[in-house]
């Protein structure tokens, strides 16, 4: 388990570890499945930084392009396969959204 976990991200990690053994994995892919899971938490809460920072999705389809974040219009805008995207604000990127879209 590494230092920067707090205990709750401890008994977490064990809790989930220990149902993946009842469950018949092995030592090693319970240690896997349990470490993916409590990581994969921190970074839905915020605890940390993910490292697929552009990874978030698009968005809901139902918002207006104001309300998604950077990421989401950055990842739209890609999907959309605008260029120069990476160097435009998010005004920008709205704006070439609605252009293209």
């Amino acid at each position: 388990m590494p230092d920067a976990w707090s205990a709750k991200r401890e008994r977490q990690y064990d809790h989930i570890k220990e149902s993946a053994l009842e469950r018949g994995k092995s030592e090693e892919k319970a240690k896997e499945i349990a470490a993916r899971t409590v990581n994969k938490e921190r970074r839905k809460k915020g605890e940390t930084l993910s490292g697929k920072k552009r990874t978030e999705g698009t968005g809901n389809p139902n918002t207006s392009l104001e309300s998604r974040t950077r990421d989401e219009l950055y990842n739209r805008a890609k999907q959309l396969g605008i260029d120069g995207r990476s160097k435009m604000s998010k005004e920008q990127l709205v704006k070439a959204i609605r252009k293209r879209a």
